[in-house]
């Protein structure tokens, strides 16, 4: 018998962690690890010394609404009606235990066993292992080059069973923001098939474009196909205090709850109300961190010539990460832990994004650049100009 965790892979992370063991790195090398998109600094001290502050009241330390403190409901509405340029009521927002709960509880709402949710590859690997514990058959939707999704591709591949498309924007792991003509076509697909249409886009804050990344929100019936997810966790470097969101329309918040009153009965009062004071008062500082990881993201395009003349190439960029293709004969699934010991760099194999039958991913790393300064990043990509192992065999011409 087959137990549901049983079902997926090992945590990915989890895994790549387990490569630094019994590896020793010099003053010269220290370890660069861009494995992990989590910001490792602390919250901002203001944001923490509200947060001490909310610890003196006995509220915070009882269970609070399943579908979150009404204040911070309320400010997460108006903050979207505002950005999206659409209407967002409180009754259409739900807090969550981080983005994962929110897509898991999203999942839950919406499928039975024997379901189908499309995702394109390169893939969040954490959205394909819910589905497998879920009893839900997640459907590849290969992307290109450009890793952006077809959408003539995916209605191919919609079926009977199919409940959902499922995309990231700004992507994970490919750093891709996804055009707004893209996501418009895929909500228009949805709606005709009568399917969900969930974008998680906890990484809009480090959008690269100003004003709205699409339209979505400005359909005054957005509920009755789009589902967003977000989180707190990029934004004010509440990691540990696991607040997300999910916005949606009432009637499918309602079964939600249904999942959130079971699993975790409410969110973390304290990280709902640091988040919610994050809200009213971060905007300026919150600025300035998107202004540094654009920065990132450029000193990415900086450095790039020096690997595309070893062979590499950029298929995305933005947000928290770079997605490389690189040029050696073996599979990244092989590589990615010899960059350990050889110049000191944890990164993540493409094969984790993959499904086992796409070897695509085999030439295929993701870099997850939140942690590394511009500096940082310049040596980063020194050490990778400096492998010398054996190429790939180029391909011919069909």
């Amino acid at each position: 018998m087959t137990s549901r965790t049983q079902t997926t892979f090992a945590p990915p992370v989890m895994q790549a962690r387990r490569w630094l063991a019994d590896v020793t790195f010099s003053e010269d090398t220290p370890l660069i690890n861009v494995s992990q998109a989590a910001p490792v600094d602390p919250p901002p001290e203001a944001l923490r010394d509200a947060m001490a502050e909310a610890l003196k009241d006995p509220e915070t330390h009882l269970y609070g609404p399943v579908l979150g403190l009404p204040a911070l409901r309320d400010a997460l509405a108006a903050r979207w009606s505002a950005q999206y340029k659409g209407r967002v009521k409180p009754e259409n927002v739900a807090i969550t235990s981080g983005c994962n709960q929110a897509f898991a509880a999203t999942i839950a709402a919406i499928c039975s066993d024997g379901d189908t949710v499309i995702l394109p590859t390169p893939w969040y690997f954490n959205h394909k292992m819910w589905l497998d514990m879920s009893g839900v058959t997640a459907v590849a939707l290969k992307t290109g080059p450009d890793l952006i999704p077809d959408v003539q591709a995916a209605k191919a591949l919609i079926t009977d069973t199919t409940r959902a498309i499922a995309l990231v924007s700004p992507n994970n792991p490919g750093g891709v923001e996804y055009p707004a003509e893209t996501l418009q076509a895929f909500f228009d697909l949805a709606r005709a098939h009568g399917i969900k249409l969930i974008v998680d886009e906890i990484y809009r804050d480090f959008d690269s474009r100003d004003g709205p990344p699409h339209g979505l929100v400005s359909d005054p019936n957005w509920g009755d196909t789009l589902i967003q997810l977000y989180s707190f966790s990029k934004a004010y470097r509440l990691t540990g205090h696991r607040v997300g969101a999910i916005f949606a329309s009432p009637d499918l918040l309602s079964e939600v709850e249904k999942f959130l009153d079971t699993v975790a009965i409410c969110p973390s009062q304290l990280g709902q109300k640091a988040a919610l004071w994050g809200v009213e008062h971060l905007d300026d500082w919150l600025d300035r961190q998107r202004r540094e990881i654009l920065d990132r993201r450029a000193a990415i395009h900086d450095n790039m010539p020096l690997l595309t003349a070893k062979g590499w190439r950029l298929m995305g960029c933005g947000a928290y990460f770079a997605y490389l293709e690189h040029p050696f004969a073996a599979s990244s699934a092989d590589l990615a832990p010899k960059l350990v010991s050889a110049i000191g760099v944890l990164a993540l194999p493409g094969t984790m994004f993959t499904p086992a039958d796409d070897s695509s991913g085999e030439r295929q790393i993701r870099i997850a650049f939140a942690n590394v300064d511009r500096a940082e990043i310049t040596t980063l990509f020194a050490r990778l100009a400096s492998l010398d192992w054996p190429l790939a065999t180029p391909t011919s011409p069909a």
